[in-house]
């Protein structure tokens, strides 16, 4: 399924990262899909196994995102972060999503940061540090294999 090509948030740029994702025209490493979300590994992830939820809906913004999108991407966020947490043995997991550049939102597409956390290990900068496409592919197969075991 393709994002929405008559979206009707007049902020919305369809050339933004996540839409080209979402058209096929950019490269990512998927761990799960459905008909209204895609969740990725993040490039520059703050720490191992960053996954971010994207819905196919084009919003910028999570105040254009309709209600039935939205409800999609809690749902498939909740679902993907067990995985991740699982994958990645971590005690913790944050999840953050950004509204504006204020905010530190850096691709104008609603998306959600699925992030492990262990206490002793410090986050890096958001956006910051390019991945090795390798490693997160291993990560990525790792959560791909926890989605079973936890009913995905």
């Amino acid at each position: 399924m393709q994002a929405t090509t008559d979206a009707t948030d007049p902020t919305y740029d369809g050339q933004n990262a996540f839409a080209r994702i979402l058209r096929g025209e950019l490269p990512s490493i998927r761990v799960y899909e459905d008909d209204a979300t895609i969740a990725i590994m993040d490039i520059m992830p703050q720490a191992d196994g960053h996954v971010l939820v994207i819905p196919r809906e084009a919003a910028a913004e999570i105040f254009a995102l309709s209600e039935e999108s939205a409800a999609a991407c809690i749902r498939t966020t909740k679902r993907v972060a067990a995985a991740v947490k699982a994958a990645m043995q971590a005690p913790g997991v944050m999840i953050a999503q950004f509204n504006g550049s204020a905010a530190g939102q850096t691709v104008p597409h609603v998306h959600f940061h699925i992030v492990p956390r262990h206490a002793d290990i410090p986050l890096k900068p958001h956006a910051g540090i390019p991945a090795d496409t390798t490693r997160l592919r291993e990560l990525a197969d790792r959560i791909i294999a926890a989605l079973p075991a936890i009913g995905a």
